[in-house]
């Protein structure tokens, strides 16, 4: 899959020529195969190619944005942008980044491109089978789905900027129903890379089985304070609120339970919290941002200590700063944002890490969190939540039974304050990622 950049040079000179000081462009084309199954048979089969570019120029301080996915349109395009700055309040710090070169990262696949209907067909099929494979109690499957993307971006600006790249992705997702004696549990499980080796379709399935199984026989506990493991699936929906809050964004409009913290301590100390888009294979890696600006590897939270927000270069020139490499696009009709590239949370020693069997032997009295039901409504101002959990309940280091509805709350700077320990399962949720933890004295409620 390859972009025409001298179409986006031509356009960035209409649009100059109409009197704009800066332009930019922006291409994305995709192509995607969707797949759902329901009994071993195609429920769902989509195959689709979408292309667009959008216009994106400074006149006089103003800024001006347009679209389409056609590029007989470009003229079109280039007239509606430049007319549209006139009608936007001027901005003193409206720039576009000057060219600061690319990085190599390892994010395209050629076996996800050139892959074939009927085998994506049949690794869907597989998560199907193993989870019903797994015990005679598995009575139903919700969803099983796979989705497989090749793309390819251009960013061309007057600034200097002229880089393109290709991507793969593949993702694959299933959500597994438990039932014995008249009760039932459900167990989710997704795993995705830009490489189609990374996806084991069967283990997914196993392990969404695990997870409904596991929750069956479940009673209700008592309040109490007590230790509690997050399972890493969790801690990655805990961290969605520090991702959201590590944008600069978010921060200048006050929306950050981060804001003013920075260069202060935060969290455990035990804790790193980094961004980087040069994982390579991860979904949110990629050698630019949607501006153009190479990507960088960086610790956000070191040692509990908040080191920097992420910017884009709007963001960064209202603090006198520099973009991190975090503007992101939903699409290309959309103007860049502040987003992560991949967020995950290491330990700052090794010493702290533990094996996953270690973390559960060494809770006397506590409860694995397996699930936790809204996390997202965790106020972002202030972190204060309270969220429906279930698991299971440990005692002398060994799962006595589970449990359902219970409610943990907190503070989730102070939540992640009392972290004991980290497990050594790192594992990525799309573009978040977290290994297990252990975190003391939570509040309880059943």
């Amino acid at each position: 899959m390859k972009i025409d950049t001298g179409f986006c040079q031509e356009l960035i000179k209409k649009a100059l020529s109409l009197g704009a000081d800066q332009a930019e462009v922006f291409i994305k084309s995709a192509k995607n195969l969707s797949v759902e199954i329901k009994d071993q048979s195609i429920d769902s089969l989509s195959s689709s190619l979408s292309s667009g570019y959008s216009l994106r120029i400074i006149k006089d301080k103003r800024l001006g944005f347009s679209y389409s996915t056609d590029k007989h349109d470009s003229e079109a395009v280039a007239r509606k942008a430049v007319e549209a700055a006139g009608y936007s309040d001027e901005d003193e710090y409206l720039d576009l980044p000057e060219g600061s070169g690319t990085v190599e990262v390892e994010i395209y696949d050629p076996a996800i491109e050139e892959l074939r209907e009927e085998e994506a067909v049949r690794n869907v099929k597989l998560l199907e089978k193993t989870a019903y494979d797994e015990d005679d109690r598995i009575k139903k499957i919700r969803s099983v789905s796979g989705s497989f993307t090749s793309s390819a971006v251009a960013i061309v600006n007057s600034r200097n900027i002229s880089a393109e790249y290709s991507a793969t992705s593949c993702s694959a997702q299933i959500m597994a129903v438990a039932e014995q004696s008249g009760e039932s549990q459900m167990g989710w499980y997704f795993e995705g890379s830009r490489f189609l080796k990374d996806i084991s379709f069967g283990s997914i399935g196993r392990n969404a089985a695990k997870r409904a199984l596991c929750l069956l026989g479940s009673r209700k506990i008592k309040g109490c304070k007590a230790a509690v493991i997050l399972d890493n699936s969790v801690t990655v929906d805990f961290l969605g609120i520090f991702a959201a809050s590590i944008s600069s964004e978010a921060v200048q409009k006050g929306k950050s339970l981060l804001k003013g913290k920075l260069h202060k301590k935060v969290i455990s100390s035990k804790i790193n919290m980094l961004d980087s888009g040069l994982l390579p294979g991860k979904l949110g890696s990629r050698p630019i941002d949607d501006e153009g600006v190479a990507v960088q590897d960086k610790a956000v939270i070191k040692e509990g200590v908040l080191k920097t927000y992420l910017y884009n270069t709007y963001t960064a020139r209202k603090e006198g700063a520099a973009s991190t490499g975090n503007a992101k696009r939903g699409g290309f009709s959309a103007l860049p944002a502040v987003g992560v590239t991949n967020f995950y949370i290491e330990p700052a020693s090794c010493t702290d890490i533990i094996s996953k069997e270690k973390i559960i032997g060494s809770v006397s009295k506590g409860l694995y969190i397996i699930e936790a039901m809204g996390v997202h409504t965790a106020n972002p101002i202030t972190g204060e939540f309270s969220v429906g959990v279930t698991g299971l309940w440990i005692e002398n280091g060994k799962p006595q039974y589970a449990v359902k509805e219970a409610v943990i709350s907190g503070n989730i700077l102070e939540f992640f304050d009392k972290v004991e320990a980290i497990g050594d399962d790192l594992q990525f949720f799309g573009s978040i990622g977290s290994p297990s933890l252990i975190i003391s004295d939570v509040d309880i409620s059943g």
